[in-house]
């Protein structure tokens, strides 16, 4: 791509992020956006189709595209949440925290059920233009054995986890990226641990130095995105957040090949 070109994906890339089309969403026509954006249209068919591989944009007929992710299902309605009596510490340091909660679920006796609560962390997963993801190989010793993740780490107190996400890319490879955009935020173990997980996607990176976080880095390589269901396979692939993000991103990517296809 130009700097034109760049700058016109940049834009309507941070666009999606922010949210300015709705999930479902039909996207401005190729007419308008040549004209708002000042672009060619063989150039601009170039950035929408860059943005279809990215999984942020569905292909609907002929030059016609849409925001992913409308959905038909509906949250059912006039359930009871369980109610929560009281809560009372058993073990609490800088790493985790046990306690012992009193809940009520609906129409069952009250009850004290253990809960775990954790950091908050941000996971990112960087592509870059050759569609390869920027991975660690590294040993973890709770399950001792060696395996690929994405960076990622705690979300200091006071600091947002976008700029966790950005901090941990740069400590643990040595790369920094462009910008990152939120993915999801989920929970690794909803029943019983509370560890709210931020997961990030960034789109290129350059290389500003060696990574400063010796404890957290392992070796560093750009990983192609076609390798990933064999590594899953593989069991090679550690970590609720490389998972969610990873899988996340083969799934978008997926969909639209099937899409552009018809």
């Amino acid at each position: 791509m130009g700097p034109k070109t760049t700058k016109v994906y940049e834009t309507l890339r941070e666009r999606l992020a922010k949210g300015a089309y709705a999930p479902g969403e039909k996207f401005p026509s190729e007419r308008t956006l040549t004209e708002e954006l000042e672009i060619g249209r063989t150039a601009l068919r170039q950035v929408l189709a860059r943005l279809v591989t990215e999984g942020a944009l569905e292909v609907r007929g002929r030059s016609s595209y849409r925001v992913p992710g409308a959905v038909s299902v509906k949250a059912p309605g006039g359930l009871e949440p369980w109610r929560i009596h009281g809560e009372r510490d058993l073990y609490d340091n800088r790493w985790v925290k046990l306690q012992l909660w009193d809940v009520e679920p609906p129409g069952v006796k009250r009850f004290e059920h253990h809960v775990v609560k954790l950091h908050h962390v941000a996971v990112t997963a960087v592509i870059d233009d050759q569609d390869r993801v920027l991975m660690m190989w590294r040993y973890r010793f709770v399950p001792q054995r060696f395996g690929w993740e994405l960076p990622g780490g705690i979300v200091d107190e006071g600091e947002a986890p976008a700029e966790t996400a950005l901090r941990e890319v740069v400590e643990e490879t040595g790369w920094r990226p462009n910008r990152v955009e939120h993915l999801v935020t989920y929970q690794p173990m909803v029943g019983m641990v509370d560890s709210p997980h931020d997961i990030f996607v960034a789109h290129g990176a350059e290389k500003v130095g060696e990574p400063t976080d010796l404890e957290e880095a392992g070796h560093i390589e750009w990983v192609p995105l076609t390798d990933i269901p064999g590594l899953l396979a593989r069991g090679e692939l550690l970590g609720s957040g490389t998972l969610v993000a990873l899988l996340h991103i083969l799934a978008t990517r997926g969909k639209q090949g099937v899409t552009a296809a018809h």
